[in-house]
């Protein structure tokens, strides 16, 4: 029997997760107040963190271990164990303890200073992070919580086995630092059989996520003085024509790579050139250029295929120029890449999760796909269906003010709880849809 029981309610959790300002390398003091919380929930807690060598050889992390920024970022999970845990399957709850950045000066209120909303009977939830993703996260942890105790309880439906993991993890926004480690060296003597990532997803389950790839372009031209701008070659002009021949492919890609998933977007496989860094000086002709881009790459593509798509496109760019052509561009990668990543609207996971949703009168538009990238796509990689399903909208992310409707974490909570508890009671099925009747949990291929 587990008796620790919570010394405050789902939303004093919320408020205080989201007052941690938990951005890139920032992550240990949420990371150790979460274990703390775990460990007086009576949860059992893991703790690690990521080996830069071991990520520098996964395909979305920089291949030099230096440029991997891992050190002092931990990631937690709190583990609830169900009747003979190795006699059903594992499910985690998966969310993000890191933020973005806030901008201080386009926001109301403080960003860490959680602010409730009360707009006739809805009320929203202020602050960095509370959408992109603690409260999502919050209402993870108390769905293990809320299963416990009915199990400890008796009630006749918690008859279960196996486990439910409620995952922290660091890094998801620079490429899926915590969640990388985790399935490329297991901090668990388990295996886990299916993953519940708690992005806002408008309380829908999206099974498909989206890819991209970085890529960092550096034009050249040549400088002269502004007054004598003809002795010069302006590289912004060259840079334009670049830009102009990517909208192109992307309007090209939109129309000739489809997915059922994804014909309800304007744009499903966008490309954005989000830096520009031209010239060193007014007064004179901008002579270097160098440019940032994101390149979307859409389920059932890799990243080296649209990448060279775009590279192909670039070269005939040069080629129709006899200045770039002399002095060809470079098109590099940088940063962290996101492949894309799908599973089959039948997997196990998600029923249960769509009739969790009946359970607690959530609206069933269907499963979508997204055109983000996330921390499933580490989980489906490593050969453990993951599907998206959280509260508030990805519209709310990074953006100032940033809230969460209080209605929909409170929604989400029920979900994950039902979603767990038929995931657990129904280990016979994943079996099954697996080809596997053994009985024995160990023997699930990952």
């Amino acid at each position: 029997m587990h008796t620790a029981t919570p010394s405050y309610d789902l939303r004093t959790f919320a408020e205080r997760l989201c007052g941690f300002a938990s951005t890139a390398g920032d992550e240990a003091a949420a990371a150790d107040w979460l274990a703390g919380r775990f460990d007086d929930f009576g949860f059992d807690v893991y703790e690690w963190e990521a080996d830069p060598a071991l990520l520098a050889d996964h395909p979305s992390f920089p291949d030099d271990p230096a440029d991997i920024d891992a050190a002092g970022r931990p990631s937690v999970a709190g583990v609830a164990e169900f009747g003979d845990p190795d006699a059903g399957p594992t499910l985690v709850l998966n969310g993000h303890v890191d933020v973005v950045p806030a901008d201080s000066e386009l926001w109301e209120t403080d960003p860490y200073d959680p602010v409730w909303r009360r707009d006739g009977a809805d009320e929203t939830l202020t602050a960095r992070g509370a959408a992109d993703m603690k409260a999502g996260l919050a209402a993870c942890v108390y769905a293990a919580l809320d299963l416990r105790t009915a199990a400890d309880d008796g009630a006749a439906d918690a008859d279960l086995n196996g486990r439910v993991v409620v995952e922290a993890v660091a890094g998801e926004e620079d490429g899926g630092i915590g969640a990388a480690a985790s399935t490329l060296d297991s901090p668990y003597p388990f295996d886990r059989d299916a993953v519940v990532v708690a992005e806002p997803t408008d309380l829908t389950p999206v099974t498909a996520t989206e890819g991209s790839v970085m890529m960092r372009l550096r034009l050249r031209g040549r400088s002269a003085h502004a007054a004598t701008r003809w002795r010069g070659v302006d590289v912004l002009p060259k840079f334009e024509a670049v830009r102009a021949a990517f909208a192109d492919l992307e309007s090209e890609r939109a129309a000739a790579v489809t997915h059922p998933l994804y014909e309800s977007f304007p744009v499903p496989w966008p490309v954005v050139c989000g830096t520009v860094r031209a010239g060193s000086w007014a007064s004179t002709v901008p002579g270097t250029l160098e440019s940032e881009w994101r390149l979307g790459v859409a389920p059932g593509e890799t990243v080296a295929e649209v990448e060279a798509a775009f590279e192909r496109r670039l070269a005939e760019v040069v080629a129709a120029d006899d200045w770039l052509a002399d002095h060809p561009p470079t098109f590099e990668r940088f940063s962290v890449q996101f492949e894309p990543a799908e599973i089959d609207a039948g997997e196990p996971v998600v029923e249960a999760l769509r009739e969790a949703m009946a359970d607690a009168d959530v609206p069933d538009r269907g499963v979508a796909g997204a055109t983000y990238g996330a921390d499933s796509r580490h989980y489906v990689a490593a050969g453990v269906p993951a599907v998206l399903f959280g509260p508030g909208t990805i519209d709310q992310a990074h953006f100032p003010d940033e809230s969460v409707p209080w209605r929909d974490v409170e929604r989400a909570r029920r979900v994950y709880a039902a979603t767990a508890r038929r995931f657990l009671a129904d280990a016979a099925g994943y079996d099954e849809f697996r080809g596997d009747d053994s009985g024995d949990r160990s023997s699930v291929e990952k």
